[in-house]
This record gives structure tokens, C-alpha cells and sequence, in this order.
């Protein structure tokens, strides 16, 4: 025990910063989505899933980024020359890097599956709350206006009770990158496995050359801000704790509350 202790402490170490790293960013984003005023009407619609659907695309982004890393070889044998002065045991840390690319894809599997339950979930609310006529707050939120003219401050991406979830899927930004990075890793994950590598290497090689359609699809995936909160100037005007018991008066010449305006998220 004492010698693989020794043999693999920097090991250890890695794995337990990178663990720590994604357990504070799921912990600190589900958080700001579950506890923020911001997010206070997209609660009403979406529920904790709002909150379970950010925290793993913060984890995605995080491990998406260092997924790369350990496959690059010329970083890596800069990293050994440069590190003349280490001891041969941290030195050795840097043959694990297939270990460490495998365990961060295995990572971004269970996060992509986390991700797209909670939108599966939120599409289904969304869809519920728009066709809704019990008059709630949620049904009042889904139909305001997409029209530029009314402001454009809309909270639900679908415009109609007519429109289908599969629709706003495949002509939104957010859907339909999410649905072609979901297939290119489905791809490069299955022709990964070592049955595939072994006796068919060139679809493996080629397969897993859809990391760049991933990655790009990475990249303008939250440009269509789907998910949307309130926007300061409107809480500094009617705060959500303050106004939202009283939605049926929004407006009204004798209430102090107006409609609230919402704005998409950048993308990160």
C-alpha cells in the first residue's frame, strides 16, 4: 500500500482536483438556477430541472475543454522535458494521459445524459404551460409576446399551442446543435470501444475525427438563449418576490408591478 502510495500520489491528486472542480461547478451552478431571483419565473415554468439542465452544461463546457489536452503529444513532451527537474514518479504521471482522456469522455457521457433528461423534461413543461388555459402565472409567462413590436420579452421558446416540441427541436440553434453533437458523440463513444479499435481501427480514427463538429456545435449551442431570466432593469422595477403573487394586476393603472422582461443567456 505504502509503495502504491508513493508510485501514484500525483495520480490521486489529479483525479481528485478534476472530481472536486466538477462537483463545485455542478453544485454552484445548480444553485444559481435554483435560488436565483433571475431565474424566479423560468422556476415557475420549468421547475428544478431548469436547475439540474445548467448545473451539467457547466460540467460539459469544464470537460470539454480538458478533453483534448491529454491527446496532445507535443504538450506533453514539452511538459516531460521542461519537467527535468521532477521526480521520475510525477514524470511517469504523464503516460496515464489516455487514462485521464477516457475518464473525462466518460464524464461528459453522464453529463450529456443528465442534460438532455432535464430538457426532455423541460420541453414538456414548456409545451404543458403553453397550452395551459387555467390562467396560472406559469400559462400567463408562456404566452407573452415574441412579437419585436410588444417588446419581444418572451420566457417560452414555443410561440403557439400548435407548435410541437419537435418543431422548436429541429429549427432552434439550441435544438438543433444539441441533436447533431448528441450524434456525433453517440458515434465517436461507440466506435471507441476496443472490440472497434482493434479489428476496425480506420472507423474508429475517422469516427472520432467528429470531435471538431462537436466542439463547434459547443460553441454556438447557447447563442440561441433559450433559457432566459429576468432582466435586471426589470427587477429593480417589479422584483419577483414582490410581484409575482400579484400577476393578474400586472400593468394595472393602480399597481405598482409591470410585466416582467426577460433576456436570453450568452453563450459560454
Amino acid at each position: 500500500m505504502g509503495n502504491w502510495v508513493i508510485n501514484h500520489w500525483f495520480s490521486v491528486l489529479v483525479l481528485a482536483v478534476w472530481l472536486g472542480l466538477n462537483i463545485f461547478l455542478f453544485v454552484y451552478a445548480y444553485l444559481k438556477y435554483a435560488k436565483g431571483d433571475k431565474y424566479y419565473y423560468t422556476r415557475e415554468i420549468l421547475g428544478s430541472t431548469l436547475a439540474c439542465a445548467r448545473a451539467s452544461a457547466f460540467c460539459l463546457n469544464f470537460n470539454s475543454m480538458l478533453i483534448l489536452l491529454p491527446m496532445c503529444r507535443n504538450l506533453l513532451s514539452f511538459l516531460r522535458g521542461t519537467c527535468s527537474f521532477c521526480s521520475r514518479t510525477m514524470r511517469k504521471q504523464l503516460d496515464h494521459n489516455l487514462t485521464f482522456h477516457k475518464l473525462v469522455a466518460y464524464m461528459i457521457c453522464l453529463h450529456t445524459a443528465i442534460h438532455i433528461i432535464a430538457h426532455l423534461f423541460n420541453f414538456d413543461r414548456y409545451s404543458r404551460s403553453r397550452r395551459a388555459t387555467d390562467g396560472s402565472l406559469a400559462s400567463i409567462l408562456s404566452n407573452l409576446s415574441h412579437h419585436e413590436k410588444d417588446g419581444g420579452s418572451w420566457l417560452n421558446p414555443i410561440h403557439s399551442p400548435n407548435m410541437t416540441v419537435e418543431y422548436v427541436t429541429f429549427t432552434s440553434i439550441a435544438g438543433l446543435t444539441g441533436v447533431i453533437m448528441t450524434i456525433a458523440l453517440v458515434l465517436m463513444v461507440t466506435s471507441a470501444t476496443e472490440f472497434i479499435r482493434r479489428n476496425y481501427f480506420e472507423v474508429f480514427w475517422y469516427t472520432h475525427h467528429f470531435f471538431i463538429v462537436y466542439i463547434l456545435g459547443l460553441g454556438i449551442h447557447g447563442i440561441g438563449g433559450i433559457v432566459r431570466g429576468q432582466t435586471e432593469e426589470s427587477m429593480n422595477e417589479s422584483h419577483p418576490h414582490k410581484c409575482a403573487e400579484a400577476f393578474q394586476k400586472w400593468d394595472d393603472p393602480d399597481s405598482e408591478c409591470r410585466h416582467p422582461q426577460f433576456e436570453g443567456n450568452p453563450a459560454e
